[in-house]
């Protein structure tokens, strides 16, 4: 069973990990969820799906651990994963009722998260679990923090897909966007303070613009209203209104939010990605799934190395990772990976996604849970 409020039609990388983690172990054992509302449009066929709505968080907290509870009485699975932190103590509760063992995946945020009282009721569960995922090496750092057993502690990277978008279809994009003569820096995701693109278009944007002004960044990503933590209302409108101000109204674009296919042409019709991420207090990086997408696209990725993100971006092969917060050692970077050709990187980006694909995550996912499934099934 997986419970988690990270989940479709929410948006987002952890949401996209949940989702993907469902359908893998679903490949071998059933499957139960307890999700928010609307996921079972997204949950796979044969899952029996027990949903709340995501808002207000004290109601979700509260539904979910019912329907766990009697999900966990009436179908008594075998192993209970929590798909973060913030579910962790419903996980545990849920195995307790089931008799099963219980594993937690963790994201970073979900252990730091800014709350005496987050960390004083949350952490002696993450303590508790038979089995700890984390997502990258520096989440792993923060479990160990937490004092979180490392021998409890496994490295699981999330995973991408590998698509395959025509020549065409990317020459249609470049031709309806009128993007044909440009230079294009894409940056894809919700906008959140974290994300640093305010400051990217403040401190970056106009040392490439003054030097190559055909430089355009395009932007795929809407306000995070959703998001518990370092969400945006109005984010959107202040990084317009600051690119207004120092004259680039030209080198900045917006697109909304799109599916997969679109979003696919897009990565494969710019030149690099940018992934100006900040080292912020109380907040962190994860893992960087944009990165990772972007190098099964064959795209090159320019980021700061903060949190995990140099699980998602290997230097030199797969893009640049630049020292926190040195904006012109950034702009500088961009410009290194824009002398070079898309194809030149193509190669190494690409065989980089393929061990992170969706399929090795899912097998890895199943190695490291089934001992826990096994050993529950032989008591």
């Amino acid at each position: 069973m997986l419970v988690t409020r990270n989940f479709p039609p929410l948006l987002g990388g952890m949401e996209k990990l949940n989702q993907h983690m469902l359908v893998e172990l679903a490949q071998h054992w059933r499957v139960l969820l307890c999700g928010p509302a609307g996921s079972a449009a997204y949950a796979p066929a044969t899952a029996q799906v027990a949903q709340t709505p995501v808002k207000p968080l004290p109601r979700f907290l509260a539904g979910c651990l019912l329907r766990a509870w009697r999900l966990a009485a009436s179908r008594k699975p075998a192993l209970v994963v929590a798909g973060s932190g913030l579910v962790a103590p419903i996980a545990w509760l849920a195995a307790w009722r089931a008799s099963a063992r219980w594993a937690v995946y963790l994201h970073g945020l979900d252990i730091i998260a800014p709350s005496r009282i987050y960390r004083w009721l949350w952490w002696p569960f993450l303590r508790r679990a038979d089995c700890v995922l984390v997502n990258s090496r520096n989440t792993a750092r923060l479990a160990r923090a937490a004092g979180v057993p490392d021998s409890r502690i496994h490295v699981l990277n999330p995973g991408t897909d590998l698509p395959s978008v025509s020549a065409e279809a990317t020459r249609a994009f470049r031709v309806s966007q009128d993007l044909a003569a440009r230079k294009i820096l894409l940056s894809v995701g919700r906008l959140t303070a974290r994300k640093g693109l305010l400051e990217f278009v403040e401190k970056c944007l106009p040392l490439l613009v003054e030097n190559d002004p055909s430089v355009l960044l395009l932007v795929i990503g809407e306000d995070a209203k959703d998001a518990l933590l370092g969400g945006s209302r109005g984010l959107r409108q202040v990084i317009t209104s600051k690119a207004a101000g120092l004259g680039l109204d030209a080198a900045i674009r917006f697109l909304p939010h799109c599916g997969d296919e679109a979003l696919s042409i897009a990565y494969a019709a710019a030149d690099v990605h940018v992934f100006p991420v900040r080292d912020m207090p109380g907040d962190v990086e994860g893992f960087g799934m944009v990165a990772l997408e972007s190098a099964a696209h064959g795209l090159p990725t320019v980021a700061f190395d903060v949190g995990g993100v140099s699980d998602a971006v290997s230097d030199g092969n797969t893009g640049r990772l630049v020292t926190p917060e040195d904006y012109s050692v950034f702009a500088q970077a961009i410009r290194d990976v824009l002398s070079r050709t898309r194809e030149s990187w193509a190669v190494d980006c690409r065989a980089f996604a393929q061990e992170l694909a969706w399929p090795r995550f899912g097998e890895r996912l199943r190695a490291r849970l089934a001992p826990l499934s096994q050993a529950e099934n032989s008591r």
